[in-house]
């Protein structure tokens, strides 16, 4: 297994999260935002340059999870930080509101079938914890939910964080790399991208009534989302929280821990078996032949 990659953004995996502690601004003298870009430029290339080796090698798969509230830049982060990899061995899952098909299920099995193969990066924008996150600020979602012999609130959660631990450790143990991030928006910043959202005409489509209406759970949501970071980071499954009022740096941030996970799995190509090899002299000349 790799190890998390040790800076301030780390969660505790003692249960000691403490969301008081969290910033959503970056900290002091970073670079500026046009410099943010030309490292996130850098990580690009490095991202790049190791998926091939982890598609070609084919024992790995990576997971990263988005979590956030709306307007925090999950999306524009997603497209930044994997702008540079290859579409055949990545693919981007986003989690709306389950199905009838999926409500037959268990609430790990729509993103349990979604998970990335080996060699491949998988992107989940939003998971399985909304079951532990606007599920627990809406628990009259369990209504739809049709669950038997449905316990106590408090007693719910605690299995389904209990469920989350024993799933990503599963994962993990079989060789998924998982990354969890929590993109921190502050509630005035969420303010201001909601209002260019609404003076903006390009980005209208982007703005839903709901968005503000959720708002008005703002502490329960932190609340749910310390909960959950608590119960659920560990060394296998770390959770990183992020500052998101500056997107530059965000994006850089995401980036930068992603490719040092992956030097951990110090990737190289796979070695041709060497009875193979003996073989290429061979299929050299008379492709040479072919072509003269």
């Amino acid at each position: 297994m790799t190890q998390p990659i040790e800076c301030s953004f780390l969660t505790p995996f003692d249960g000691s999260f403490d969301l008081k502690k969290v910033p959503t601004k970056p900290p002091k003298d970073v670079p500026s935002k046009s410099e943010c870009k030309e490292l996130l430029a850098k990580e690009v290339a490095q991202l790049r340059d190791y998926q091939r080796v982890l598609y070609a090698k084919d024992h790995h798969a990576v997971l990263c999870v988005f979590q956030a509230m709306d307007a925090a830049g999950k999306d524009s982060t997603i497209r930044a930080v994997f702008s540079g990899v290859n579409p055949a061995g990545f693919q981007v899952h986003s989690f709306k509101r389950p199905s009838t098909n999926e409500l037959d299920h268990d609430f790990l099995w729509r993103t349990t079938k979604a998970l990335p193969e080996r060699g491949r990066i998988g992107v989940f924008n939003r998971s399985y914890y909304e079951e532990v996150l606007v599920v627990k600020v809406h628990p009259e979602i369990l209504d739809s939910q049709r669950l038997p012999d449905r316990p106590k609130l408090s007693q719910l959660f605690a299995d389904r964080y209990e469920s989350i631990r024993d799933h990503e450790k599963h994962l993990a143990r079989n060789g998924l790399v998982i990354l969890k991030f929590w993109l921190n928006v502050s509630k005035d910043e969420q303010a201001r991208r909601f209002l260019s959202r609404l003076d903006d005409p390009k980005k209208n489509w982007k703005f839903e009534s709901g968005d503000v209406r959720e708002r008005g759970y703002w502490d329960k949501y932190m609340k749910a989302y310390e909960e959950a970071i608590s119960e659920t980071s560990r060394d296998h499954a770390p959770w990183y929280a992020i500052p998101a009022n500056d997107k530059s740096y965000m994006r850089w941030q995401v980036a930068r821990i992603l490719r040092k996970t992956l030097e951990q799995l110090d990737l190289k190509f796979p070695e041709v078996d060497p009875a193979d090899r003996e073989q290429f002299a061979g299929f050299h000349k008379q492709l040479t032949r072919e072509l003269d």
